[in-house]
């Protein structure tokens, strides 16, 4: 569930008392231990994705987000859903070493995870072992996650590039060697040639009514011939 706010404390305004108090206190605890952008290259808090947002400003990684160029990197967010309260944190993805340590801390806690690929959802706030959110949070200054981030987008790099040598291999091989575009001045000429060459419809037109009108003309000359030899004979008698 997104929200249209445009600010952190208008987003928070527009929750019921109860989720209001339980994210102020989850945000307390990132902004505690947050890499700061004011220290010259952290991150910055805000709206994105329509719930609270933790990302690295472009200033800091001009690149911004492979998914969206035009998007800061996303590092952590915080949301009120529909049937719950979520904490997103990006460098929780399963398979990482920092997973494993993050899923190991939370048993320690005694508390109960429930988790998604990067999404620790919770109803109330007693359900959060909020020590170790903040750890996570501190284990991660913006320069280390920006390596972390883009070693783990290599392989798609990689892939994409593959598939475009593929396609470009795939279609040099089917067409053949393309020869050099042809000129605007080229391309003219060869289409008047083409013109010229081809008969319009009225010469055909003109053709048929010549041939037609010389077969009447020999028809005629020969009926008058046909005539005119009966006359012939009747002379000579």
């Amino acid at each position: 569930m997104q929200s249209k706010a445009k600010t952190v404390a208008e987003y928070l305004s527009e929750l019921p008392i109860d989720r209001r108090a339980a994210l102020q206190s989850v945000r307390r605890m990132i902004l505690d231990n947050l890499d700061k952008a004011g220290d010259g290259d952290g991150y910055e808090e805000g709206m994105s994705y329509g719930m609270i947002g933790y990302y690295v400003p472009h200033r800091v990684y001009p690149a911004g987000y492979h998914c969206n160029p035009k998007l800061p990197l996303p590092f952590a967010g915080l949301a009120s859903q529909k049937q719950h309260m979520s904490v997103y944190l990006c460098g929780l993805y399963d398979g990482s070493d920092h997973h494993e340590w993050f899923v190991k801390a939370w048993e320690r806690s005694g508390k109960t995870l429930d988790m998604g690929k990067c999404c620790i959802r919770f109803k109330k706030l007693d359900d959060l072992a909020l020590d170790v959110i903040g750890e996570a949070i501190r284990r991660w200054p913006a320069r280390k996650y920006i390596k972390f981030y883009e070693a783990s987008i290599a392989p798609q790099k990689r892939a994409a590039a593959a598939r475009r040598a593929t396609s470009t291999a795939k279609r040099t091989t089917e067409g053949g060697v393309r020869s050099a575009p042809e000129s605007s001045g080229a391309k003219s000429a060869r289409k008047s040639a083409a013109v010229t060459k081809r008969p319009t419809v009225k010469r055909v037109r003109s053709a048929a009514s010549k041939s037609q009108a010389g077969g009447k003309a020999a028809r005629r000359r020969a009926s008058g011939v046909s005539r005119a030899a009966p006359a012939a004979r009747a002379t000579r008698r």
